[in-house]
């Protein structure tokens, strides 16, 4: 019997967003977003960090200008801030998506 649990996620370079750990403290995705691929303009949920692990990252918050992130970079986003996520690069963008406390925390708050 194992301690640890164990969670697998895909290396295509696909369009995908998957739901890998959904518990209270928080929620992971993983995410992949070839070329001119991205999600729909939305809300954070809550606190929210990026980790970009390939590819360039084109963020827009809020009202502010678009910025870029490379691999390597954690971004920070507070709750209920307007986020625009895409990759406008030819390179894949592949980042994993952490939100703690998990978004059904501040439902029942």
């Amino acid at each position: 019997m194992m301690i640890e649990k164990t969670y697998a996620y895909s290396l295509e370079d696909v369009k995908k967003v998957e739901k890998l750990i959904n518990d209270d403290p928080m929620m992971l995705n993983h995410m992949v977003f070839p070329m001119n691929q991205g999600l729909p303009e939305h809300y954070s949920n809550s606190n929210v960090y990026m980790i970009v692990v390939q590819g360039t990252l084109t963020l827009q918050l809020d009202e502010q200008e678009p910025h870029q992130y490379g691999k390597g970079n954690i971004l920070n986003i507070p709750f209920h801030t307007k986020m625009n996520v895409n990759n406008k690069d030819e390179e894949v963008l592949e980042l994993f998506v952490m939100k703690a406390p998990n978004p059904r925390i501040y439902k029942e708050a």
